[in-house]
């Protein structure tokens, strides 16, 4: 792993990010300025010489830098680790916030859930919670704005509210997890700046207790996350941002995957400090040749080539259970996925299993694995559709099941990497989750026409059934049946396809009839001699002699129902050519 060389010595910088979420007012922009004004260093420099000659890394986060902590040396020391410097990534409110989280999921390493003390859990709160349990292993809740509590009620309320928050997690992977009380602006964002931060040297304290050695990787192809871009003049242009995976260093060609341009890593900074090299969890500033800033402002840098456009995507899907809508297929939702939401229309398929069975309480999503669904997909593998997601069979284990995305517009995402759906058009004061299902990305389709070069190969069939009826006898072997067909489909397709008669007879499609889409049907075991008479009926009630349409129609309403077919069979819904299967 590499890190920032504080100077031109052999001592590094241990960086480690933290992800600040919580609802939208509940304090996070306050918090993360106080933390940052509290224990700031030479990193945390707003000096505008200092920002006019290097390459800023204060724009979108925040970072303070402590000593290492007691229980960190012995692992860190020897790595050559002096400090550590704690990245807050203030995470934005309202639709953003899941874009911005998803985006960095692969390099939080501590989340920091913000909440309002006075208003306590709120809906966007609770979807916080819900990405965290996605994206990250460890939590730490802060109750802030304890200043707006009556001072003689305020720590019985501080009280009260911590059993709560441990009794909201207690069902989670967080279910430990510390709960801090602060004031990070007393007096709210407008009060004057006289009034000292309350609980922050605590926090801090707690903040070094929770932080550990993050296990980063190295290998593979880069992908950064650029959160802004601008130019020095003479030197080319800088692009800021964290490092998700990979590695790159002074003189590698990268993507710019946006733009369909490479260019030329010139030189790096991290810390403020010049570095040759940054791998994944770093922050830091690229300069790379000469590009217009305006056209990247946010956005993803990869090694060339290692980043693919989907068209349409393949993923194990899990229902998160605190969506109160249903999962129908055929209907649209706000797609998150690399850097990038969009919209997608969604298909539901599983195994047949899967589909025959919707009773029972669905397990908590949140702590399913995904690897059963990934392990167990294949193009080799037929699937039914489903005409929505189906809830946990009664033993309490969720059913395998997958979903088709098919995006509005072509994406640029990583591979394998975590996919959350959904409704981001509802009202953000509803109180009601907005996010509906998650998932890993197990197959993209990058073709424009993926739907006849790659969605054939995938058997996922629909149960059908169709009804017609008995015309008239050939003999005692072979029927005509009519109404079973419209006379422009393929009947090649369904030769050989059981039926059964309503008088008891199976029987077996041999082929078309005429043109008007009427089949001929064998019956290996011959007809009933009580059928007999019933068809015989019914074709002297077809003849109908020279009577008037009136007529006949009194005469037959005494007369026994004609013989009816029954044909149940399975269509392969992305390959309309492929032969018909009995259900």
């Amino acid at each position: 792993m590499a890190d920032g060389d504080n100077g031109g010595g052999s001592t590094k910088t241990l960086n480690f990010n933290v992800g600040v979420l919580g609802h939208v007012d509940s304090g996070k922009t306050s918090l993360a300025r106080a933390l940052s004004s509290t224990a700031s260093t030479a990193a945390f420099d707003k000096n505008p010489q200092s920002r006019e000659r290097g390459i800023t890394l204060d724009l979108g986060f925040s970072s303070f830098t402590v000593d290492l902590p007691q229980h960190l040396e012995a692992e860190c020391r020897p790595r050559g680790y002096d400090s550590l410097q704690f990245t807050l990534v203030d995470c934005p409110g309202h639709a953003s916030l899941i874009r911005t989280i998803i985006g960095g999921a692969q390099i939080i390493d501590l989340m920091v859930l913000v909440v309002d003390v006075v208003k306590g859990m709120q809906t966007q709160t609770a979807e916080c919670l819900l990405i965290g349990q996605l994206t990250c292993s460890r939590m730490l809740v802060i109750l802030n704005k304890t200043d707006l509590l009556p001072s003689d009620k305020r720590q019985s309320a501080i009280e009260k509210m911590t059993k709560r928050m441990h009794k909201t997690l207690e069902n989670t992977r967080f279910k430990d997890c510390p709960v801090i009380a602060v004031a990070a602006k007393p007096g709210g964002p407008e009060a004057a700046e006289t009034d000292e931060p309350l609980g922050i040297p605590e926090l801090v304290e707690v903040l070094k207790q929770q932080a550990f050695l993050p296990q980063r990787d190295s290998t593979g192809s880069l992908l950064m996350a650029v959160d802004h871009c601008f130019s020095i003049r003479g030197q080319g242009t800088v692009m800021t941002g964290t490092v998700l995976q990979g590695a790159v260093h002074i003189n590698d060609t990268v993507e710019i995957p946006a733009l369909k341009v490479t260019k030329k890593v010139k030189s790096m900074q991290m810390f403020r400090r010049p570095v040759s090299m940054a791998v994944q969890g770093d922050r830091v500033g690229v300069c790379v040749t000469q590009f217009d800033p305006k056209l990247l402002e946010r956005g993803v840098v990869c090694s060339p080539g290692s980043l693919h456009t989907l068209y349409a995507a393949l993923i194990a899907v899990h229902k998160i259970s605190y969506f109160r809508g249903t999962l129908a297929s055929r209907t649209k939702f706000h797609i998150s996925l690399g850097h990038e939401t969009v919209m997608a229309r969604v298909s539901f398929f599983g195994s047949a299993a899967a589909c025959g069975s919707q009773s029972g309480a669905e397990p908590d999503p949140e702590s399913q694995p995904v690897n059963e669904a990934e392990a167990g997909f294949s193009f080799d593998r037929e699937y039914r559709h489903q005409e929505e997601y189906v809830i946990g069979q009664s033993e309490g284990k969720a059913p395998e099941q997958w979903a088709l995305l098919e995006f509005e517009k072509p994406v640029t995402c990583p591979p394998n990497c975590l996919v959350i759906g959904s409704r981001l058009d509802t009202d953000i004061h509803a109180n009601t989750c907005r996010l509906a299902f998650h998932g890993r990305l197990l197959h993209g389709m990058e073709e424009k026409n993926y739907a006849e070069s790659t969605l054939p190969r995938l058997l996922i069939s629909k149960d059908k059934q169709r009804e017609g009826a008995v015309e008239r006898v050939t003999d005692d072997y072979t029927v005509i049946g009519r109404n079973l067909f419209k006379k422009e489909t393929n009947l090649q397709l369904f030769v050989g396809l059981k039926v059964t008669l309503s008088s008891g007879e199976s029987g077996v499609i041999e082929g078309g009839f005429g043109q008007s889409g009427k089949v001929k049907i064998r019956i290996p075991e011959g007809l009933k001699d009580e059928t007999k008479p019933l068809l015989s009926c019914g074709k002297k009630k077809g003849k109908g002699g020279g009577k008037s349409d009136s007529v006949k129609e009194e005469e037959s309403k005494g007369d026994s129902q004609p013989v009816l077919i029954h044909l149940h069979f399975k269509r392969y819904i992305f390959d309309p050519k492929k032969k018909m299967v009995q259900s």
